[in-house]
């Protein structure tokens, strides 16, 4: 992850931190070398910034960049726009001075610009546009998920209330589905709530299951394409989970190393060493919690022998009838090799360490990401993305 500014050192002549807010931005500006922060405070209008820029003598020679947060990247696209070197700087890894207890938007951006011109601060890599809509509608079908999980939880909670209990195998399979359409309560009163309940889970599952056919469209589309044929390549990752990785990930190749990609996915483990003690912890749970959960759930899978996967069977069948395998042969041998690996992985943290199956999964997740990150890096597919 870069950690320096887009605009090198040499070629600054102003350093501008800002401080965003949904309706008003404080910048704090700085030469290169000595000086004072010095205060502007604008709308956070595009009119505004204009001017402001223009104010500053102009986009030549700035340096300018503000804190990810609910304001998006529209800021920073609006400023690449007018030419101005901007990069958006990742808010938990800003330096904290112990014992200061006085927050101001005046002292945030001094703070800042100083940081900045340091090069103390740890850059966020922006979204693409198209990256971001598709963050946002898969975020969206969690959003549906969650509230899927506990529209059932309602309806079941009410019928247990009134005596209704389903013993005869697990909940919201079709029989249990056609358990609850059959259940009526005595008073008429809760037997319109219960309708309602049951209507509103229905109208949740419809949506899901719209925004699951449109997904599975925009997993077809040249843009994605690609990626989502390399990713469920490996076993436990299918079409949706595969487009939620590239929408939460984005480019691999930005990622100097597999190493890298585990660190910024949380699934290394956070260490407290000093002298002789040495001290390890925890995985970090740093990065999207939506990507760190799918590979967690994916290394699942891999506590089962080895398998072909059904794309990995379409390649060999293409492969022995002459034809053009949809998968590259380095990319399907990747996938299998994950699977040797993972599984004996598996099998000697569970077996002959005796570590807890959650503990192992973990491990399993982080390896995973190492093979990920190779495949995705390989030079055919690198050409097949530039491409896209």
């Amino acid at each position: 992850m870069p950690d320096v500014s887009s605009c090198a050192p040499a070629e600054v002549r102003l350093w501008v931190a800002l401080d965003v807010h949904k309706l008003s931005i404080v910048a704090a500006t700085l030469p290169p070398a000595g000086g004072r922060p010095e205060i502007i405070r604008i709308e956070n209008t595009p009119k505004a910034i204009r001017r402001l820029i223009a104010q500053l003598g102009g986009a030549a020679g700035l340096a300018v960049a503000y804190e990810a947060g609910p304001t998006g990247w529209a800021l920073k696209r609006l400023l690449d726009g007018l030419g101005v070197a901007c990069d958006v700087i990742a808010p938990s890894l800003v330096p904290v001075r112990p014992g200061d207890r006085v927050k101001t938007d005046r002292r945030d951006a001094k703070k800042l610009v100083r940081l900045l011109r340091a090069g103390e601060l740890t850059l966020v890599a922006p979204p693409t546009p198209e990256q971001e809509g598709l963050r946002d509608l898969i975020r969206c079908r969690e959003d549906l998920r969650d509230a899927r999980d506990r529209a059932r939880q309602r309806v079941i909670k009410a019928l247990l209330r009134h005596g209704h209990v389903f013993s005869d195998g697990k909940h919201w399979t079709l029989r249990h589905r056609n358990w609850v359409a059959s259940r009526r309560l005595a008073d008429p009163v809760a037997q319109l709530a219960l309708e309602t309940m049951r209507a509103h889970l229905e109208m949740i599952e419809t949506q899901l299951r719209q925004l699951d056919a449109q997904l599975e469209r925009i997993a077809g589309e040249d843009r994605w394409k690609p990626g989502v044929r390399v990713l469920t390549s490996f076993r436990g990752i299918a079409t949706l989970t595969a487009l939620s990785l590239l929408a939460e990930i984005g480019d691999f190749r930005r990622f100097g190393s597999a190493r890298e990609l585990m660190s910024y996915l949380g699934l290394t483990p956070s260490e407290y060493s000093s002298g002789q003690s040495v001290h390890r912890g925890h995985i970090t749970k740093a990065g999207p919690v939506h990507a760190r959960r799918l590979l967690i759930e994916a290394a699942w899978h891999y506590r089962h022998p080895p398998r072909l996967t059904e794309r990995q069977r379409e390649a060999e069948n293409a492969a022995r009838s002459g034809g053009e395998p949809e998968l590259a042969p380095a990319v399907s041998a990747r996938a299998w090799q994950a699977q040797v690996r993972l599984n004996h992985r598996h099998r000697v943290l569970t077996r002959e360490r005796n570590k807890r199956a959650t503990v192992t999964n973990v491990a399993v997740a982080r390896e995973l990401v190492g093979f990920l990150w190779a495949a995705m890096t390989e030079q055919p597919l690198r050409e097949e993305l530039a491409a896209a």
